[in-house]
């Protein structure tokens, strides 16, 4: 066994070392389970995890590698993915008693992606039931009181605790970004239309996008790259150019960049430390940052999206709810008792308002590099029986925006704070760029 100490690289460490032979993948694995034995009755990550088929996986990656033939991206390097994301030799239970021990007919394209790479599809982490807001198991890494955040909880909790450097969330409303703030992780959802939803749990066609989780900026654009590709089976996915997305994020901004911070009107909901943590950032970047007033048509977006939303959730889970709606959550249930009353023009207005709260807004990218808010209203809540609220990723996911949450910043307790930058519409190859400058150039003081 190697005396490198796993954890403390990155992914892309990881992946050199791999292709070098100074590491395997098998090394790696057994870091990885290491750490699930240590963490992992605590922490309550993962949904499904098959510690013995995990290290044939690997045993297999690194015997392909010693043939000398072509290899993946990511050959041999273990990638967890999101309990809604679907896979044919794992379940896929989607966190509901409806799906106990089921697993898919095939794989999903995101599987397929990483397949193809030669990634190890590791195991399924914990989502809130059927991606909404009805907490799973996990609990955050940082303070097992506390909660790490929803849906995607699992994803980003083992990323925070180290027992996997990549993994796959999705987010339909902050369920990637606030996640990734509330367990000090980087988070980073893509445009909309840049990750295929094929084969992946449907909660809302019109919002949910796929996202990714890991230990840096440039990490993330590592997955992202493999990732991202037009699927024919999902309509709303788009031709982009990928392949240099890990080296232009690392290339950086062009010029020196120019945000906007917005506190929106949801800046009354975070506490006096988390305030005073942003105030802080906005000062080390006095020369970077203007800080304007959030556009008065935003205040209408989270309605819109909530109609949106409990719409499309009321239409793909009304069959568990007429199947036996007493195994849903109070949660759930009241979502699709809602979104079963909106009108046909209610739903109309809230889709038509996408394009046109977007083509008032996109111009704010022509003078300026991104948007700086906060990833979430604080740090990760006390208790375990709620995932936070989205105040501060529902606009950017409406609007089908790029987000990253960025894990610069500490909160009341010591607590993990992120830092969220949105950029332009499938403009992600410079955000990704322009969220790596601000990674390497701002540290909590």
């Amino acid at each position: 066994m190697t005396d490198i100490d796993v954890a403390s690289l990155t992914a892309n460490d990881l992946v050199l070392r791999l292709r070098t032979g100074e590491l395997s993948s098998v090394e790696i694995c057994k870091a990885y389970l290491d750490r699930i034995k240590k963490f992992e009755k605590d922490v309550q990550a993962w949904a499904f995890l098959d510690k013995k088929i995990l290290l044939e996986k690997a045993e297999e990656a690194d015997d392909y590698r010693k043939s000398g033939k072509p290899l993946g991206v990511l050959h041999g390097l273990p990638v967890a993915v999101k309990d809604i994301i679907g896979t044919y030799d794992m379940p896929t239970e989607c966190g509901t008693v409806f799906r106990k021990k089921m697993s898919s007919s095939q794989d999903s394209e995101v599987v397929n992606l990483l397949k193809s790479s030669g990634a190890i599809v590791m195991g399924k982490t914990v989502t809130a039931e059927l991606a909404y807001i009805h907490p799973g198991k996990t609990r955050n890494p940082h303070d097992y009181s506390r909660t790490p955040g929803g849906s995607s909880s699992g994803s980003a909790a083992v990323i925070a605790s180290h027992m996997a450097h990549l993994s796959v969330g999705s987010q339909t409303g902050g369920s990637v970004i606030r996640p990734a703030s509330y367990c000090g992780v980087v988070g980073y959802k893509p445009s909309y239309g840049l990750i295929s939803r094929n084969g992946v749990l449907k909660t809302s066609e019109k919002l949910d996008t796929m996202g990714v989780f890991g230990k840096t900026v440039k990490d993330v654009a590592l997955l992202a790259k493999v990732l991202i590709k037009k699927d024919l089976y999902d309509p709303s996915t788009v031709h982009f150019a990928a392949d240099d997305m890990v080296k232009v994020c690392d290339e950086g901004p062009i010029f020196e960049p120019k945000f906007i911070f917005y506190k929106t009107d949801k800046w009354k909901n975070i506490n006096k430390h988390s305030q005073k943590a942003f105030e802080f950032l906005i000062n080390k970047f006095k020369k970077n940052i203007e800080v304007f007033d959030t556009p008065s048509y935003f205040k209408e977006i989270p309605k819109y999206h909530q109609i949106v939303h409990e719409t499309d959730l009321a239409s793909n889970f009304q069959i568990y709810y007429k199947k036996d709606k007493n195994k849903l959550s109070k949660e759930m249930r009241d979502a699709i008792e809602r979104g079963l009353k909106y009108s046909a023009k209610e739903y109309t207005d809230a889709i038509d308002f996408m394009k046109q709260s977007y083509e008032s807004y996109k111009e704010v990218f022509e003078d300026y590099h991104g948007i700086i808010t906060p990833s979430s209203s604080g740090v990760a809540d006390k208790g375990l029986k709620s995932t936070g609220s989205a105040d501060f990723q529902k606009i950017w996911t409406y609007m089908g925006l790029p987000s990253i949450s960025l894990p610069l910043l500490t909160g009341e307790n010591d607590l993990p704070l992120g830092v969220q930058l949105v950029g332009n519409k499938l403009d992600d190859l410079r955000f990704l760029g322009t969220a790596n400058w601000l990674e390497k150039n701002c540290k909590d003081e």
